[in-house]
């Protein structure tokens, strides 16, 4: 080999070694940037992401309120319904929302779910007040609080009840009907003689009319339930109530609540007589009040139910919250003396419309009198 090819060959030699060099410096460089990037395993995917309630412990998480609700059916409850979801939300808790549409056993069983999940605090607007007895004690046995919102649950332990004086809705309601008749036959059309608010009602109205009664100036001619809330029941009760007593017969009629009301005048207007006859009815609901307007309903009772939302959503979050709310009242609910929250109702007829439910926001001047009225 000539000097020339021996220089060639170690020239060549170097070149090779210095790409070499490189090369090695280059995949090191690179094992070292892998190094520091972490790849995709199964537990970097899908975290869930820091506000998610879900993962946030301690005093972050939001409490979770469960409302279990009897119906929806009626206006006054996707009333209830709106107002207590916007006034918890506005609190900073989450609310969960079933209705059992007057199915007990669906209503319980809405509530086991609720309990499963592990709401902060449960809020039943019970269907039947002694059957619902069965979810404050499940409730509990999970270690989660019960209140009873609006109709109060019977034969439990129920850690706090909020509603309005019921009682006083029936002395309203009779009181308004005595005004207008002093003496006559009066009919009462009742509601569910499963509900405990329905019996406080009924017993609030026959407690101003007792008196009339014993000494013979008022007459009860027909006195019944209507199954359920149901509006076919009312109807049925007030055609049997014309019919054992002839047109004649009556001289005023208290109805339960506004939509039992609705029936009785429904009644009344086949007959001819809406108008002639007076009828009150309780809720306030916006059917009753422009009934009320047109003369066909005498008067209702207002509850305001934007007042018993908010009390009641800031009561529930205290109870979630391992606190003892003030209360001013105990109720006696057949097991225990429930701590009570009592707002006082309104009574509403014609004369006052504009002062109550219009001045509260409950209905808007162009939803009662139209768009034309002033």
């Amino acid at each position: 080999m000539s000097d020339f090819t021996r220089k060639k060959f170690r020239f060549l030699m170097i070149v090779v070694g210095i790409l070499l060099l490189v090369t090695l410096g280059l995949t090191a460089c690179s094992n070292e940037e892998t190094s520091q990037t972490p790849q995709p395993s199964e537990s970097n995917i899908d975290q869930p992401n820091e506000a998610d309630p879900s993962v946030i412990s301690g005093s972050e998480k939001p409490i979770v309120i469960g409302f279990t609700m009897d119906t929806l059916l009626e206006e006054r409850w996707k009333k209830d319904r709106d107002l207590f979801v916007a006034a918890a939300e506005k609190q900073g808790a989450t609310v969960i929302v079933k209705s059992a549409n007057g199915d007990d056993a669906r209503q319980i069983a809405q509530a086991e779910t609720m309990i499963s999940q592990g709401v902060d605090v449960l809020v039943i607007v019970p269907h039947n007040a002694e059957a619902s007895a069965a979810i404050v004690s499940k409730a509990h046995k999970a270690g989660i609080k019960v209140l009873s919102y609006d109709r109060l649950v019977t034969n439990a332990d129920v850690d706090l009840y909020v509603s309005f004086d019921n009682f006083e809705v029936g002395h309203l309601q009779s009181q308004a009907m005595m005004k207008l008749v002093p003496k006559g036959n009066y009919v009462y059309i009742g509601g569910a003689d499963t509900d405990n608010n329905a019996r406080q009602f009924k017993k609030g109205a026959f407690d101003v009319l007792q008196s009339s009664i014993d000494r013979g100036d008022i007459r009860v001619v027909y006195d019944q339930w209507s199954k359920d809330w149901k509006q076919v029941y009312a109807l049925s009760n007030m055609r049997e109530a014309l019919r054992a007593n002839g047109k004649k017969g009556i001289d005023a009629v208290i109805a339960a609540n506004d939509a039992t009301a609705g029936s009785v005048i429904e009644v009344l207007q086949e007959q001819g007589l809406a108008g002639e006859i007076p009828v009150a009815g309780q809720d306030a609901d916006l059917a009753a009040i422009r009934r009320i307007v047109a003369g066909t309903q005498t008067m209702t009772v207002y509850k305001p139910i934007g007042r018993l939302a908010e009390q009641t959503a800031e009561l529930a979050i205290k109870l979630a919250k391992g606190e003892n709310p003030q209360t001013t009242r105990r109720v006696n609910n057949g097991k225990i003396e429930v701590p009570s929250v009592l707002l006082q109702p309104i009574g509403v007829n014609a004369s006052n419309i504009d002062e109550t439910v219009i001045a509260d926001g409950f209905h808007t001047r162009e939803e009662v009198y139209g768009t034309s009225n002033p």
